[in-house]
């Protein structure tokens, strides 16, 4: 009974009414008393918006004042009450949620690829989730990763991996076999491992930083790619960019597209290399590599299958000692009955070859092994999984090349190690610059406190000068109060970063000060910024 005196005595309801009045200590001690309750399990699981208040039968009898009116709170007070502490607790969290193929086989990566131009929907849909504030997809042949910041890790994983088995249609149970998930500063080393071409099937490779730069660029401008996934990405592309330069662990590494090609002459008998048909199927940017590798191991004809001429004509005009023939869409079926290699690199989301096209084809000759070679390096394939089967055929996925990465894993690693350095280093200070965004509102609202000073004074002064002052000296006026408030706020401002800039100042520090200039100039920053997150998500709800 003291204790709901001491609470009667200190909270008021009409702090509900003013944002700015509410602070941590009140929140603690009015949830101390308040029981939420919700209307069903399943509001629990979705964490609903609209939770019931109980209020115990001894607080109201000790403060009679607080009547059936005093208790029809707001939404958002509502809201307040029951997720403050855990928002202002628990910092937004940069999490990934992915399969690799490290972690699961291409049967399962090839549903939940994403197409480039489907990334704008797919963070527009992620973003629209309760708990997830940014996000980004990177989808390749090799992986499927979405990176959020989260207002809360457990919520904020469990409404992607649901978002994740929507979109592809494996069950969750299934997916969570296969996902890894990677919290801040694990999920930052990672990026910035994959960007090097270290996560790579083919350690070193170069086209991995090709993809996390579209990333960025396909991000651009898109609601949800915010500032944090922003950040984080634009550094992968500089560690990136320092690993390659200053390891030199690109050098004679061999790519997806180069690998499937050592994978195919390993698989072809050494006599034919020089008499095999080649067909190349999809001249983008890795059939392209393909058709490049092909010729730096002799082979002088290619034929090349896809949509239009203007790009098989541009790689024609590129490698003049080899002739590349194009052919149309149209005649795959009649070039791949005289091929005696197909690989196939097409964003196709349905298989180009199927059991019963195989099959019509005409047997390869003995020299060849007698078996037609398919080569396919496709997410989603373009090979169907029932080609596997028949006795006339050998095919190969991205899965296969594996084998082809061994010989070259030893030389590799030690390059691996010198780059984990650069990784290490460039970690740091991006958790540096993240950190740093914590002190930022009070930054923008310290400024924007010492701006209505500045120009209310401002105001007075001129006002007392008359009407009939000069611009000339008006605004000398106004260069010196702006010049005054600059410096003095110049001090209070250096003390809240912590960017790197000056090492001698650490993240706690910075917080510190952070939290005393929020006490002397009633900033409240903290719960402004939980507010304005809250509002967010609510009318995001709402819509």
């Amino acid at each position: 009974m003291a204790a709901a005196s001491g609470f009667a005595a200190s909270f008021s309801w009409e702090k509900l009414e003013s944002p700015l009045l509410w602070t941590t200590s009140s929140t603690k001690a009015f949830s101390s008393q308040i029981r939420i309750s919700y209307k069903s399990s399943a509001d629990r699981r979705r964490g609903s918006l609209n939770p019931r208040c109980e209020v115990p039968s001894d607080v109201l009898v000790q403060d009679s004042k607080i009547d059936s009116r005093s208790l029809s709170v707001s939404a958002l007070e509502q809201l307040k009450i029951s997720a403050i502490d855990r928002y202002t607790k628990e910092k937004s969290s940069i999490v990934v949620i992915g399969l690799s193929f490290h972690t699961a086989p291409i049967e399962v990566r090839e549903k939940l690829a994403i197409p480039e131009a489907e990334w704008p929907q797919a963070i527009g849909e992620l973003c629209g989730l309760n708990h997830i504030e940014e996000a980004a997809v990177l989808s390749t042949c090799n992986r499927m990763e979405i990176y959020a910041v989260v207002l809360s890790q457990h919520r904020g994983v469990k409404e992607v991996t649901e978002w994740m088995a929507k979109t592809s249609g494996i069950p969750v149970s299934e997916l969570c076999q296969h996902r890894f998930l990677l919290y801040n500063k694990d999920a930052t080393q990672h990026l910035f491992e994959v960007s090097a071409g270290l996560d790579s099937l083919v350690l070193g490779e170069g086209q991995i930083l090709a993809q996390v730069k579209q990333v960025v660029k396909v991000g651009q401008g898109v609601v949800g790619f915010g500032r944090n996934i922003s950040g984080l990405f634009k550094h992968a592309i500089t560690v990136g960019k320092r690993v390659r330069t200053e390891t030199n662990i690109a050098a004679g590494a061999v790519s997806v597209s180069s690998a499937a090609v050592e994978l195919a002459l390993m698989k072809l008998p050494e006599a034919s290399y020089a008499t095999a048909r080649m067909l190349v199927i999809g001249a983008g940017k890795m059939g392209k590599l393909v058709i490049k590798h092909l010729v730096s191991k002799g082979c002088t004809k290619i034929v090349v299958v896809n949509r239009t001429e203007e790009r098989v004509a541009a790689i024609r005009e590129e490698l003049k000692d080899a002739e590349i023939i194009y052919k149309p869409l149209t005649d795959m079926l009649t070039c791949a009955a005289e091929a005696d290699v197909v690989f196939t690199s097409t964003a196709s989301e349905n298989p180009l070859f199927l059991k019963e096209h195989v099959e019509a084809l005409p047997l390869v000759g003995p020299e060849i092994g007698g078996l037609r070679l398919f080569i396919d390096i496709s997410v989603p394939r373009n090979i169907g999984s029932c080609v596997s089967n028949l006795e006339v055929a050998r095919v190969c996925n991205v899965d296969d090349l594996k084998e082809v990465i061994a010989a070259n894993k030893e030389d590799r690693f030690r390059k691996a190690m010198e780059a984990q350095s650069i990784i290490a280093e460039e970690s740091k200070q991006f958790e540096a610059w993240r950190d740093s965004l914590e002190t930022v509102p009070t930054i923008k609202k310290l400024r924007a406190y010492a701006e209505r000073i500045r120009l209310a004074e401002l105001e007075r002064c001129l006002s007392k000068m008359g009407d009939d002052i000069s611009k000339k000296t008006r605004k000398a006026v106004d260069d010196l109060s702006r010049g005054i408030v600059n410096k003095l706020l110049h001090g209070p401002m250096q003390h809240l970063r912590c960017d790197g800039s000056d090492n001698s100042r650490t993240l706690s520090e910075a917080l510190e000060n952070m939290q005393a200039l929020n006490r002397m100039f009633s900033l409240e920053t903290e719960i402004s910024v939980l507010e304005q997150k809250i509002r967010a998500k609510m009318e995001q709800t709402q819509k």
